[in-house]
């Protein structure tokens, strides 16, 4: 019980030199990073490049993908944090006018796992595994992180809660890959050629831009 205290502390204190470093530009970019919905042009992209690639088959790897993301959220939320129960920095009361939130965004009352960090490392995982290509890989990995990151900015999470949500999703996702190319080996075996990629830098980029342009103009 003493270590698990002494972790709690520590995660308490890195999340609040974390969350204290904040301004207005940051405050609207990474409320807008944190929603889920402005990034579904994304996962359509996502999705299109299943079907480029692999014809047929895209229609079991677009159903592995769902079920990666709704496992994931599932264990994080409906399992995990009914489990731990651990209040959110935002709501407790002992961090009273310690914690940064924005636009009264307080989220739910516990908070480990995060199942926005769980939800999002289980599509960047599932599909760099499918595409295994680096520059995809790299750009949907650091998606991922900016989003869990958000969530400690916007306080609605500890450090611990969502290095709990990364796991959750890596793990999930690398266990629904490996065994849908048990099932459909062929998958697996495809050599990939990964046409369309210019639409996923296409929408990646535009998407980051608009959030900074939007945050700046919102000054």
């Amino acid at each position: 019980m003493e270590t698990v205290n002494q972790l709690s502390t520590v995660d308490t204190n890195i999340f609040l030199s974390l969350n204290g470093f904040h301004n207005a530009f940051c405050d609207t970019f990474m409320f807008l990073t944190s929603e889920k919905l402005v990034w579904i042009p994304l996962y359509a992209v996502i999705l299109f490049l299943f079907i480029k690639n692999y014809g047929k088959n895209a229609i079991w790897l677009a159903i592995a993908l769902i079920l990666s993301v709704v496992i994931a959220d599932q264990i994080a939320s409906g399992l995990i944090k009914n489990l731990v129960e651990r209040l959110r920095p935002s709501q407790d009361s002992s961090l009273n006018g310690l914690v940064h939130t924005v636009n009264g965004e307080r989220g739910g009352r516990y908070g480990f796992v995060s199942s926005h960090a769980a939800n999002m490392f289980a599509v960047a995982v599932f599909s760099s595994l499918v595409f295994r290509e680096r520059i995809f890989s790299a750009l949907i990995i650091i998606w991922a992180i900016t989003i869990s990151y958000s969530r400690i900015y916007l306080g609605v999470h500890y450090p611990g809660d969502v290095l709990g949500g990364i796991i959750v999703g890596t793990l999930t996702a690398i266990f629904l890959y490996f065994l849908l190319t048990k099932i459909f080996p062929k998958i697996k075996n495809n050599k990939l050629k990964i046409n369309g990629l210019s639409v996923f830098y296409s929408i990646y980029f535009a998407t980051w831009i608009i959030f900074g342009v939007f945050s700046f103009w919102s000054l």
